[in-house]
């Protein structure tokens, strides 16, 4: 059984329990510790680390960056401030590219013949960043579609009738803004890059240059073999290796928190060593 979980998300970008819930359930879950690493904001951090403390759950403050790469590319910072003022100067001008881009999107599903407004996709978000995944659950609750992965494909997806390219920050960006709130720097989820293991080493030279840290080792879509390849380059050029699920809640209703799609089993000593690191580096944990 899992005792920690290093990829999550709540209500304050795109999963389904606020963060206090999130903790909650980490504790019924047996977790020892668990990081809030919602995309694109810090905003649930607040209150993650005061269910923490109540709870007597350990809770590393975190979120995770969207990049433009090709392929899929996020980078997560773990030990991140809930203030974290270079950060949210950053994206905060991507949020307002990002708004700019949401209307734009429902402007062409309105094209469509769906009937959807901002508004409505407001409501439902609250507080939250704005994001296609809360567009798909508006699409979802008026029928237009059954499913999210339905909604992406045919709507929001790159090639969908509705797809807007979204404004991200490159590699070089993404880990100087995290590096100057003093985070730990990780790429997330490899797999999604695609890259054969030759040059996906060369890239992880070159990011560790700019300051990357860890590799996202454990994760609910990574094969063993996958697995078992990325954490030999970690070895090989001296990278933390850490784990998550990527649990959103009941829209992945397939990722539990914990043990993703029940193929994870991630022990404690991966997040000791990633504090380790840390108090060598002098900063907090």
């Amino acid at each position: 059984m899992s005792e920690i979980d290093l990829h999550t998300h709540s209500t304050a970008s795109d999963g389904t329990l606020t963060p206090a819930q999130l903790v909650e359930l980490a504790l019924r879950k047996g977790l020892k510790a668990l990081a809030l690493t919602d995309h694109d904001t810090t905003k649930g951090l607040t209150q993650a680390l005061q269910a923490g403390v109540n709870l007597g759950l350990e809770v590393v403050p975190g979120c995770e960056l969207s990049v433009e790469y090709p392929g899929l590319m996020h980078i997560l910072g773990l030990w991140l401030s809930p203030d974290a003022p270079a950060l949210n100067t950053a994206l905060q001008e991507l949020r307002d590219k990002r708004n700019m881009r949401n209307e734009v999107i429902i402007h062409k599903l309105q094209k469509q013949g769906i009937q959807i407004t901002y508004g409505e996709v407001q409501a439902l978000a609250g507080d939250a960043a704005i994001g296609r995944p809360h567009i798909s659950r508006v699409l979802m609750e008026k029928g237009v579609v059954a499913s999210v992965q339905e909604c992406f494909d045919v709507y929001l997806g790159y090639g969908g009738k509705a797809y807007v390219p979204k404004e991200k920050f490159n590699p070089e960006k993404a880990i100087a803004v995290l590096k100057d709130e003093d985070a730990l720097v990780v790429l997330a989820h490899p797999f999604s890059l695609q890259m054969e293991a030759q040059e996906l080493r060369r890239e992880l030279v070159r990011f560790k240059d700019l300051g990357l840290d860890g590799v996202e080792v454990f994760y609910s879509e990574h094969t063993q073999e996958q697995t078992a390849l990325y954490s030999s380059l970690c070895r090989k050029l001296d990278l933390l290796p850490t784990g998550g699920t990527d649990f959103h809640g009941s829209v992945k209703p397939e990722i539990e928190l914990g043990s993703g799609k029940g193929n994870l089993d991630l022990p404690y000593n991966l997040l000791q060593a990633l504090k380790d690191k840390r108090v060598e580096q002098g900063l907090w944990v």
